[in-house]
């Protein structure tokens, strides 16, 4: 049985996650609050190994159940090898993606269907939703231009898509933060990434201080 809080981030691409995770991980480490940080697809050796068929840039081939297929299995490994065991432990699990990344990517953007993508999905999971997860929030274009500014973040199969899929991707998240709403809190990532931090940080504080009452 978890004791543990799985918070989750999610955004489109450029949406700047990673660094805004690094400052939520230092600034709750320095609490001495017990943080353990992964991502997905990925955060073990086998999903690791998935993640890298998934963001092949030669995949182009890839089917989109496929694509979600893979993603729910990276998806499950990930949560019975190390996230359900940290939670267990009593830790604040931050993953970067989850189940909501598939609902948004490959549910609407691929135009799979919401409700197959979700259903396989929660077969993964087996109803180990995240207790809180943060959406940073901004426009396709600006995140992508970010990308091609920094010059530094991988390079993977998504990047090459057209601007148009990643319009979709936003329309799916919200999507999912429609149906999920007690535990989605949206974050405008459009700002100075002080800004995105203390923004992020007073949803943070205010979730764990309610979860110790």
């Amino acid at each position: 049985m978890k004791t543990g809080l799985f918070i989750t981030v999610e955004g489109g691409e450029g949406a700047g996650k990673t660094t805004i995770v690094d400052k939520i991980e230092q600034d709750l480490r320095a609490r001495n609050i017990s943080v353990v940080r992964t991502r997905e697809p990925g955060g073990i050796r086998i999903a690791e190994r998935i993640r890298e068929v998934i963001l092949d840039v030669d995949h182009t081939e890839m089917d989109a159940r496929t694509e979600a297929l893979l993603y729910a299995a990276a998806r499950r490994q990930h949560l019975i090898e190390k996230v359900l065991p940290a939670l267990e432990e009593g830790n604040v699990v931050i993953c970067d993606r989850f189940i909501d990344s598939s609902l948004a990517y490959q549910g609407h953007a691929r135009g799979i269907g919401f409700n197959d993508v979700l259903a396989i999905n929660e077969f993964a999971i087996e109803g180990n939703y995240p207790d809180l997860t943060l959406f940073f929030n901004i426009e396709p274009e600006v995140g992508l231009a970010r990308i091609k500014r920094s010059g530094t973040r991988e390079v993977n199969r998504l990047d090459q898509e057209v601007f148009d899929f990643h319009e979709k991707v936003k329309e799916g998240y919200e999507k999912v933060i429609a149906q999920y709403p007690d535990r989605m809190a949206v974050i405008n990532a459009d700002q100075e990434v002080d800004a995105v931090f203390s923004d992020a940080m007073a949803v943070i504080n205010d979730f764990l201080k309610k979860s110790s009452k």
